[in-house]
């Protein structure tokens, strides 16, 4: 894998992290100070982690300028390790078959947001 690849696939990640750490601040605000519960946004959230990764991918594909597929795939992919890693090592807690089939929603969300990326870049000349 070229250094370009790895480097759109990070920028990638750091975006995701990023819009994840955000709307999680912005919901926890929420949270905080309205009658709502945790259980309540549970489709949110999922969506608004969708919606990072998708964004995510786009950024990669878009820095990497070919094989968005790959460079959005390989970006769902850190952010599922990074989370994993996180997981286990902080909390010593595995995968469940539910967090399976989120990352793998995850994985395809960034892979078609790659794709996108790719063909928004390449119309600039």
């Amino acid at each position: 894998m070229s250094r370009r690849m790895m480097s759109a696939m990070g920028f990638g990640l750091v975006v995701v992290v990023a819009i994840i750490m955000t709307s999680s601040f912005l919901l926890s605000l929420i949270l905080r100070f309205s009658n709502l519960t945790e259980q309540s946004l549970t489709w949110v959230i999922l969506g608004l982690s969708v919606i990072a990764l998708f964004i995510g991918g786009i950024v990669s594909g878009r820095k990497g300028k070919e094989k968005g597929w790959l460079l959005g795939a390989g970006t769902g992919l850190l952010f599922t390790l990074v989370v994993f890693l996180v997981q286990y090592l902080g909390y010593q807690v595995k995968f469940d078959p539910q967090q399976y089939i989120y990352h793998l929603g995850y994985l395809l969300a960034s892979a078609l947001g790659g794709m996108m990326g790719v063909n928004f870049s390449s119309h600039k000349h």
